[in-house]
């Protein structure tokens, strides 16, 4: 059954310039939805993102469980959408649930101090490294990918 996720991406920033021109116009994305428990609580974030949102697509910022519940529901069968999370910590929640992930794009977590370095744009800590493994064994493809014209890197090994 197609829930009509286009793209499932890690993007610390969550919406941002190369979210909104780049991959949703890569992905023909009809639909730009930010699943995240502290977002979706703020009235304000939620209202300043929705200002970036391309003309003729629809943006949803919501937690995780509702999330959950409307892709089981359906909802989304008929649009193209562009998930956008903080961590990998949302994705195994959905896969979890029985959300099917087509695959997982890692574009932007940001290093600090105990993380270990992927690559130039993504570095991960010990929850998220062991977060990343679990969804690979779930056969979830994982690739870092900053903007759609950069060569995909499959991430195989962590």
């Amino acid at each position: 059954m197609f829930n009509g996720i286009v793209l499932a991406r890690v993007d610390q920033r969550l919406v941002h310039g190369i979210v909104v021109t780049r991959w949703a116009t890569e992905t023909r994305a009809t639909r730009i939805m930010v699943i995240d428990d502290t977002v979706s609580r703020d009235e304000m974030l939620k209202s300043s993102m929705r200002l970036s949102k391309p003309v003729g697509t629809g943006m949803s910022i919501i937690d995780t469980d509702k999330a959950i519940a409307n892709f089981l529901a359906g909802n989304y069968a008929n649009q193209r959408v562009l998930i956008v999370v903080k961590e990998p910590a949302t994705y195994l929640r959905l896969a979890e649930a029985g959300v099917e992930i087509p695959g997982i794009n890692l574009g932007i977590i940001f290093y600090s101090e105990g993380k270990k370095k992927l690559s130039s744009w993504v570095a991960v800590d010990e929850r998220e490294e062991a977060d990343l493994r679990a969804l690979r064994d779930r056969g979830i493809p994982l690739s870092i990918r900053y903007v759609p014209s950069d060569p995909e890197q499959p991430l195989t090994e962590i």
